[in-house]
């Protein structure tokens, strides 16, 4: 035997005219969509999800140290969100920076530099530190090549 109330429930239902069903959106409001690189490029990825998070033509230094080790600068990621800013005293001096998250698993994997007070240190400001614990590379790699174009790159 059904209970009373479910007819009333259902009753009070809105049934989507088919047109309504059409232009509804298929994605959750808070999910971003993922920003993928182009296949074939290689890249690194979120170690935690595989999300890409930059592309190896935007590492711009492999000489970085973050919290958990060492980390790279980028020139520009994708698939991040942006924490506020604040003041920070690093190795290299004091600077305004703000924590950036992967997008899709929401771990903490390094900082934006948004404000250098140093001069020296100006070139840093809207670059993105990754730390190596977080992130895994991708795409076809091959060891000696990645060494030999990085050598080549730092030369010239």
């Amino acid at each position: 035997m059904a209970p009373k109330y479910r007819p009333r429930l259902f009753s009070r239902m809105k049934v989507l005219e088919t047109s309504q069903k059409d232009n509804k959106a298929t994605t959750p409001k808070n999910k971003m969509l993922q920003h993928y690189l182009p296949a074939g490029d290689r890249c690194y990825s979120c170690v935690h999800c595989r999300a890409n998070l930059a592309s190896h033509s935007d590492l711009i230094s492999k000489s970085f140290q973050g919290s958990q080790g060492k980390a790279y600068l980028f020139n520009a990621v994708v698939n991040i969100g942006c924490g506020p800013a604040e003041e920070r005293i690093l190795l290299t001096g004091l600077h305004a920076v703000a924590d950036i998250y992967c997008e899709n698993c929401k771990t903490t994997l390094g900082w934006k530099y948004e404000h250098a007070f140093e001069s020296s240190q100006k070139y840093k400001e809207g670059k993105f530190i990754i730390e190596l614990a977080h992130m895994v590379k991708d795409n076809g790699w091959d060891e000696d090549q990645e060494e030999h174009e990085f050598r080549r790159k730092s030369i010239s």
